[in-house]
């Protein structure tokens, strides 16, 4: 990650290299023979760690306005004259490092073509760096009067993969020295919210089946034949010879039995639904920070 998306306060605090970070940005990169590469872009970290990784370095018109990457490790950093001196970057190197342009695309692959690029020159290590006088602040003061020279034996190893790597494996080219990275390290603490879903609950919605006895009253009806007999003495006049034959009247009776049936009917309809109520849950808590003390006697520089 870059400089700034990590440590997004970072300029109230002391750097880790003896400077201001933002300093440094500004800083001219110079590589063997006292050539000018060009000047710090930018400051890479490690997005677990927050270790520094690389300096992102811009070319300028050495090498057409390219921007590579310069492990923290293989720089020594002279504030007095800002600059930072690559003693084992060479302009060939500079030409073979990839681009850098898109941070998303600063992956393991694109990692290791920059360690490929460094490699074949760390057979040993010479780091060239300033037996100067660091402040109480952690600020390198030098005037490169002295050298010295580390020799550094670096053994390959290539028995690892994206999986297993750490830049350990590296250590030339990541490690922070204190004679070239001046080191005063000030901590702070961070409040980290997180949140967890967790079960609290769990509702089961089922059917049962309930019997009762339904009571019905159904009225029905039944005919019946009344026969009504009256006495009549009247004489029947005229002819009488139709008036004995056999004859008949029919009358039909009907009576109501009950129907009575069951039949199911939807009686309701249940919907079961979630619904999720928000709430903001607020804490406070004491977080302590480090801030940098300077004792001094008399009137120094």
């Amino acid at each position: 990650m870059k400089l700034e998306d990590f440590y997004p306060d970072h300029q109230e605090f002391s750097s880790e290299m003896g400077s201001s970070l933002d300093d440094v940005k500004s800083y001219d990169v110079y590589a063997q023979g006292d050539d000018k590469v060009g000047s710090v872009h930018d400051i890479l970290v490690d997005d677990q760690t927050g270790e520094f990784r690389y300096f992102v370095v811009d070319s300028g018109f050495w090498i057409f306005g390219k921007k590579v990457l310069l492990p923290v490790g293989m720089a020594s950093i002279d504030s007095t004259s800002q600059r930072i001196y690559a003693t084992n970057l060479t302009r060939e190197q500079v030409e073979a490092l990839p681009k850098f342009n898109d941070l998303e695309k600063t992956d393991y692959d694109y990692e290791e073509e920059v360690r490929g690029v460094y490699r074949p020159s760390m057979g040993t290590t010479t780091a060239a760096t300033t037996m100067g006088t660091a402040s109480t602040a952690g600020m390198m003061t030098s005037d490169m009067t002295a050298m010295d020279t580390i020799d550094t034996p670096v053994t390959a190893d290539t028995t690892y993969d994206r999986n297993s790597y750490t830049y350990d494996r590296d250590a030339a080219m990541y490690g922070m020295n204190d004679r070239d990275h001046q080191t005063l390290k000030l901590y702070q603490e961070r409040l980290i919210a997180n949140k967890h879903r967790q079960k609290t609950g769990e509702v089961a919605i089922g059917k049962t089946v309930e019997t009762e006895t339904a009571h019905v009253a159904v009225p029905i009806e039944r005919e019946r034949v009344v026969i009504e007999r009256t006495a009549a003495g009247q004489v029947v006049a005229g002819d009488t010879s139709d008036a004995f034959h056999d004859d008949a009247v029919r009358m039909e009776v009907y009576e109501e039995t009950p129907d009575i049936r069951k039949e199911t009917v939807l009686r309701e309809e249940v919907t079961v639904r979630k619904e999720i109520d928000r709430d903001t849950v607020v804490a406070d808590e004491t977080l302590r920070r480090e801030e940098l003390n300077i004792d001094k006697d008399g009137n120094p520089i």
